[in-house]
C-alpha cells in the first residue's frame, strides 16, 4: 500500500469548502473563548474572597456571567458542530460518488480482480470512518489549540515562573504519548489488511453457503473464517498491548499541571514573591490547559488513520482510466465489428495473439471453442469491458478508443452467463434496459424472451423483488430476464455471452426463436455452449488457444476444420445421450 507522509490531500478535501470550514473554525474558537472564561471569572472570585469582599451582588453577577458565558459555549459548539458534519457529509458523499464513477471507468479486469468485500469496505465503511476525523477534528483541534495557548500566555503575563512550572510535566507527557506512534504505519496498515481478509472471508462463506452445505466444506470455510477472525484481533490486542504503557504515562502526566505548580507556587509564595489571590488564580487557570489538550492528542490517532484511509482510496482514484474521449462528434451509423491484430492479456500473460476478425452489419455470428480459449474475452473486448493491449477494434468502423464509453454502452447489449439482478422487481430490473419504456412494452418484450409465463405464476407477478443479484430466482428464470431487459434497450449490436447456459433445451429453443425475430436488421455475437444453436449463424469462427483457427459457415467448418468437427460431434454425441 502506497504510503503518504504529507497532508496536501487534506487540503484538496477542505479547498471546496474552505468558506463553511472558516465559519465553523471561528465559530468553535468563539466557543472555546467562553469555555475559558469561567476559569477566569472563578479565578476572579477566590481574589475577591482571599481579599475579603463581602458584597454578594459582585458573586451573583459573576455567578450570571459565567452561566451566559456557558450558554454561549453551546451555543457555538453546536454552530461549529452542525456546520462541520453537514460539509463533512457532503464530501463523504462526493467521495463515494467519484469512487463509483471510478470503477465504471476502470477495465472490468482491474474490478473483477478486487474482491467484492474489500470494495464495498473501500466505499463504505472506510470513507464513513473518516467521519469523526474530518467533522470534528479541524474545527475542534484548532480550537483546543488555541484555548490553552491563551492560557498559558495570560500566565505568563502573571507570573512567568509559574507559567514554566504548569508546563514542567507537558514536555514529558508529550514524548510518552509520541510512543504511541512507534510503527503507526506499519500497524494501521496491518490492522487494514486483516480486517479486508475478514470482510473478504465473510462474504465469500455467505455467498457460498449453497456449495459448502453441498459439498460438507462447513466445518474447514468456518475454520477459515474463524481463524480470519482470531487473527484480527489477535493483531488489535498486540497493537493495544504495546501502546498502553505510553498512553498510561502520557494520561497521568499530560494533566499533571500541579505537580509543579503547587511546589514551586508554595516556594514563592513563603518567599513573598508570589501573592496569594495570583497563586490561586494561577491554581484554577492550570485546569483549563488540561482538558483541551487531551482532546487534542486523540486526535493524532485519528489523523494518521486518515491518512492511511486517503492513501487506499488513491490507490483506486490513481490507477489508469479506460482509453476514452469525452466528448464524440460522429455518429454511428451501421454495427459493423471489425478486429485487428487484436492482442490481451491478464497479469502480464498474453491469452489474445493477433485475433483478426470481420463482422458485417446485421450478420449473425458464432464464436466457438474449447473452454478458456478466450472466446469471452473477445465479447468483453468488443463489448467495451476492457481495453485492447494491441492492435484495434472499430465499430460502424470507428475505433473503440474513439468512442466514449456511455455512447459504446447505449449501442451494445451485452449479456452473459452470470448477468446480475439488483434487488429490484422484475419489471424494474427489465426496464433498465430502457427507463422510458412502458409497463405494456415490458411485457411484451418478456412475453418474447419466454419469461412472461414463470413470473405471472409468482405470487406478485412482474411486482415480485427477486432479491440481492436475484437470490429469490433461479438461474435460468435469472437469465431470462436479463435477455429481456438486453432486447427491451433495442441496441444495434448484441452479443450473448453463453447467455443461455443456465436454460432447458426447450427455453432455449424458444430464446432463440425471440431472439432471432428481435435480431433482424441488427448485428449479434454469440458465444454459445449448444452448437446445435449455431449452427445456423452467417459465421462461425472457431477459437483455440487465443487465436482464430477456422472461419465459415456450419457445413463448411464441417469439412475443413477438425477441431469444430470434433465438438459438434460431441455435441451430437451428449444430445443423443440426453
Amino acid at each position: 500500500m502506497k504510503k503518504r507522509y504529507d497532508f496536501t490531500w487534506l487540503k484538496n478535501i477542505i479547498k471546496q469548502k474552505r468558506g463553511w470550514y472558516i465559519i465553523s473554525v471561528s465559530a468553535a474558537i468563539l466557543g472555546v473563548f467562553f469555555a475559558m472564561a469561567p476559569y477566569f471569572i472563578i479565578g476572579n472570585i477566590m481574589v475577591n474572597l482571599l481579599e475579603g469582599v463581602k458584597d454578594y451582588s459582585i458573586y451573583l453577577n459573576l455567578c450570571l456571567v459565567i452561566m451566559i458565558a456557558w450558554l454561549f459555549r453551546i451555543l457555538f459548539h453546536n454552530i461549529s458542530t452542525f456546520i462541520s458534519h453537514k460539509i463533512t457529509f457532503e464530501m463523504l458523499a462526493d467521495i463515494r460518488k467519484n469512487l463509483c464513477e471510478k470503477l465504471y471507468k476502470l477495465p472490468l479486469g482491474y474490478v473483477k480482480d478486487i474482491p467484492s468485500g474489500s470494495l464495498k469496505n473501500i466505499i463504505v465503511e472506510r470513507v464513513d470512518s473518516m467521519e469523526i476525523t474530518l467533522a470534528h477534528m479541524i474545527p475542534e483541534l484548532t480550537a483546543n489549540i488555541l484555548g490553552p495557548v491563551c492560557i498559558v500566555i495570560y500566565l505568563f503575563f502573571l507570573d512567568w515562573r509559574m507559567a514554566l512550572a504548569s508546563l514542567i510535566t507537558v514536555p514529558v507527557g508529550i514524548i510518552a504519548y509520541m510512543g504511541m506512534f512507534k510503527n503507526m504505519d506499519e500497524r494501521y496498515n496491518n490492522t487494514i489488511v486483516k480486517t479486508k481478509v475478514l470482510n473478504d472471508t465473510a462474504v465469500e462463506y455467505i455467498n457460498g453457503i449453497e456449495v459448502i452445505k453441498v459439498f460438507g466444506k462447513a466445518q474447514s470455510s468456518y475454520d477459515k473464517f474463524v481463524l480470519a477472525a482470531k487473527e484480527g484481533a489477535d493483531c488489535f490486542i498486540e497493537w493495544m498491548r504495546e501502546c498502553i504503557r505510553y498512553s498510561a504515562t502520557a494520561m497521568s502526566l499530560l494533566p499533571a499541571t500541579l505537580v509543579g505548580i503547587l511546589p514551586i507556587g508554595v516556594y514563592l509564595y513563603n518567599k513573598g514573591s508570589l501573592l496569594g489571590s495570583v497563586f490561586v488564580l494561577i491554581i484554577i487557570l492550570s485546569f483549563g490547559i488540561v482538558a483541551p489538550l487531551i482532546t487534542c492528542s486523540a486526535f493524532a490517532e485519528d489523523l494518521a488513520k486518515v491518512g492511511t484511509i486517503m492513501s487506499e482510496i488513491s490507490s483506486v482514484m490513481e490507477e489508469k482510466d479506460m482509453e476514452r474521449p469525452k466528448n464524440f462528434e460522429r455518429k454511428l451509423v451501421n454495427a459493423n465489428v471489425e478486429l485487428r491484430a487484436v492482442r490481451f492479456g491478464y497479469h502480464k500473460k498474453e491469452v489474445l495473439h493477433g485475433i483478426d476478425m470481420k463482422i458485417d452489419d446485421g450478420n449473425v455470428v458464432a464464436l466457438v471453442g474449447p473452454s478458456g480459449s478466450g472466446k469471452s474475452t473477445i465479447a468483453k473486448l468488443i463489448a467495451g469491458l476492457w481495453d485492447t493491449g494491441e492492435g484495434n477494434i472499430l465499430i460502424g468502423g470507428v475505433n473503440t478508443k474513439e468512442i466514449p464509453l456511455d455512447v459504446q454502452n447505449k449501442f451494445i447489449a451485452y449479456v452473459s452467463q452470470d448477468n446480475y439482478l439488483f434487488d429490484l422487481s422484475i419489471r424494474e430490473n427489465i426496464r433498465l434496459g430502457n427507463p422510458k419504456a412502458s409497463d405494456k412494452e415490458v411485457e411484451e418484450i418478456a412475453k418474447k424472451s419466454g419469461c412472461h409465463d414463470f413470473i405471472m405464476n409468482l405470487s406478485d407477478g412482474y411486482e415480485t423483488v427477486v432479491g440481492g443479484a436475484g437470490g429469490h430466482l433461479s438461474g435460468g428464470e435469472r437469465q431470462r430476464i436479463s435477455i429481456a431487459r438486453a432486447m427491451l434497450k433495442d441496441a444495434k449490436l448484441i452479443i450473448l455471452d453463453e447467455a443461455t447456459a443456465y436454460t432447458d433445451p426447450e427455453n432455449e429453443a424458444l430464446i432463440q426463436s425471440a431472439v432471432a425475430k428481435l435480431s433482424q436488421n441488427k448485428t449479434m455475437i454469440v458465444i454459445a455452449h449448444r452448437l446445435s444453436t449455431i449452427k445456423d449463424v452467417d459465421k462461425i469462427y472457431v477459437i483455440n488457444d487465443g487465436k482464430v483457427e477456422a472461419a465459415n459457415t456450419h457445413d463448411e467448418l464441417l469439412k475443413s476444420s477438425k477441431l469444430y468437427k470434433d465438438m459438434w460431434e460431441a455435441h451430437i454425441e451428449v444430445k443423443d445421450r440426453a
